[in-house]
């Protein structure tokens, strides 16, 4: 489903991404960990289009990357740092923008269906720009999961999130993955991508230093995993 081959990203003389491979199946839930300035978030913003790759090759569901972003698009979900949305329009107006972009079938329900999965149905005619940072961040989940996209990546999505939004995105994220959807998901809480994942990717020095699968995890557990991966790195 993601097929990504010496993918390099530099920024003027800073190289980020340094001839990076990945390769996701279809259904798999990949989590992307790695510590602060590693380049999660910029992979995750070139894989959804939002930047261009310095050099190097894509694939999503058949489809090149920067050459084919459009085809891509259509079946991505994206949830980054930034939402995504109109501070103008409510909440109910973002969703049927993106639904008639998208071509959402049978559109109004399912605005109903998603409004109430993120908890936002009482604010639906309220302003976006009226809305807190965690709010926000409840409708770009909504935006991201409204077309019922094959792939969704997703940035840090729990950040600002309380608890029982928190609890929220956990069930829609095992929701996707129970529907065979393919998910990659960078995170710094261990405790709660270990429960989620199917696998784990350890992004350093600008390359995946590291692969695991949940099954195959020591006792000791992803933190032990990860920090190993680091000092070997």
């Amino acid at each position: 489903m993601i097929e990504v081959k010496k993918l390099v990203k530099r920024f003027g003389l800073k190289t980020v991404l340094s001839g990076l491979d990945f390769q996701v199946e279809e259904g798999e839930f990949v989590a992307l960990l790695g510590p602060n300035g590693a380049g999660k978030t910029t992979f995750l913003r070139i894989l959804a289009s939002l930047a261009r790759p310095s050099m190097g090759e894509i694939r999503i569901a058949g489809y090149r990357l920067p050459a084919q972003a459009a085809a891509v698009r259509r079946r991505l979900g994206v949830v980054s740092h930034m939402p995504l949305l109109y501070g103008d329009l409510t909440a109910e107006e973002n969703l049927i923008f993106f639904g008639q972009m998208y071509a959402v079938p049978r559109l109004a329900p399912r605005i109903d269906e998603v409004l109430e999965l993120v908890g936002l149905t009482a604010r639906r005619r309220d302003l976006l720009r009226t809305f807190s940072r965690g709010m926000q961040q409840r409708l770009a989940i909504g935006r991201a999961v409204l077309h019922d996209p094959e792939v969704m990546l997703f940035d840090e999505p729990h950040t600002g999130l309380d608890q029982d939004a928190c609890d929220m995105l956990d069930k829609i994220l095992r929701d996707v993955a129970a529907r065979g959807r393919t998910v990659v998901m960078t995170s710094h809480d261990l405790a709660r991508v270990e429960d989620l994942a199917s696998r784990f990717d350890v992004l350093s020095r600008g390359v995946i230093a590291a692969s695991v699968r949940r099954s195959d995890i020591r006792r000791n557990g992803l933190l032990a995993f990860y920090r190993q991966s680091l000092e070997e790195a």
